[in-house]
């Protein structure tokens, strides 16, 4: 479950049929699509920020233009490691962008409800402290960093919480008992 799927879901969910001017990747463009958002850069309900690589002034100017004419704001994550163009819009409108994605606890449980699984029953495995882990913690989940992204071993200390475990990589994931 994406942080794609999870926008388009969420934004469907708020205002169906509403409309989009959207500075992200492919994937969130086709799951706004899929949702039945459309595209807008003229007047459009809501701005979204997504991950991707097509950041430019030109879609940021646009992109703060059409926050101050009333759209509303949308960050898919806010642990983007490109950069944060959602501080920058946000502190050119004013306007505090609401972050569809993990940490949000909204992401994680409709993600448990997709799969039919029960927090009590699930993990959350990560590579980032101030989003992974603070959604496993919020969401009922256990929690397993791995330092093999951003989080390193030197930066757990600087957090008031604590994954339950801590490994070195996806790969060090213990198989299931009995396995």
């Amino acid at each position: 479950y994406t942080s794609a799927l999870a926008t388009a879901r969420f934004i469907s969910s708020q205002a169906p049929g509403c409309s989009a001017y959207v500075i992200g990747g492919a994937g969130l463009i086709m799951a706004l699509h899929d949702a039945g958002i459309t595209m807008n850069d003229v007047d459009p309900d809501y701005v979204i920020i997504g991950e991707g690589n097509n950041y430019n002034y030109e879609n940021i100017v646009k992109a703060v233009q059409l926050v101050l004419k009333g759209a509303r704001l949308i960050g898919t994550n806010s642990d983007l490691t490109g950069p944060s163009e959602e501080g920058l819009i946000e502190m050119a409108t004013g306007q505090t962008a609401y972050f569809v994605a993990k940490p949000n606890p909204l992401m994680m449980r409709t993600g448990l409800r997709i799969l039919g699984v029960h927090s009590e029953d699930a993990a959350m495995i990560g590579d980032r402290m101030d989003t992974d882990m603070v959604a496993g913690i919020e969401t009922g989940l256990d929690t397993v960093l791995v330092l093999s992204g951003v989080t390193g071993r030197h930066d757990i200390s600087k957090f008031p919480y604590r994954p339950r475990l801590v490994l070195n990589g996806v790969g060090d994931i213990p198989g299931p008992v009995g396995a």
